[in-house]
């Protein structure tokens, strides 16, 4: 599993890919205060990317990445 779930926050990794997405859509809906941690993600498939802007989580570290983080910022804007 790519996406790693604690009390109050999600910790991606590696390549985050689309069956990721209805886990993490779940336990963002119940864990609304929940914080997104996407240091070591390096792909986020388009259907995360959807629960994200869906459900606007707080980021708590942007990936490392260069470009995964600019397409995100552009994507994320308001985070």
């Amino acid at each position: 599993m790519t996406i790693h779930f604690q009390k109050k926050s999600a910790r991606m990794e590696g390549v985050v890919g689309v069956e990721e997405a209805e886990g993490l859509l779940d336990w963002l809906q119940r864990h609304p205060d929940a914080k997104i941690n996407l240091a070591s993600c390096t792909h986020l498939h388009a259907a995360n990317l959807q629960v994200l802007m869906a459900l606007r989580p707080t980021l708590s570290v942007w990936p490392g990445d260069a470009s995964l983080k600019l397409w995100l910022q552009a994507a994320l804007p308001a985070y």
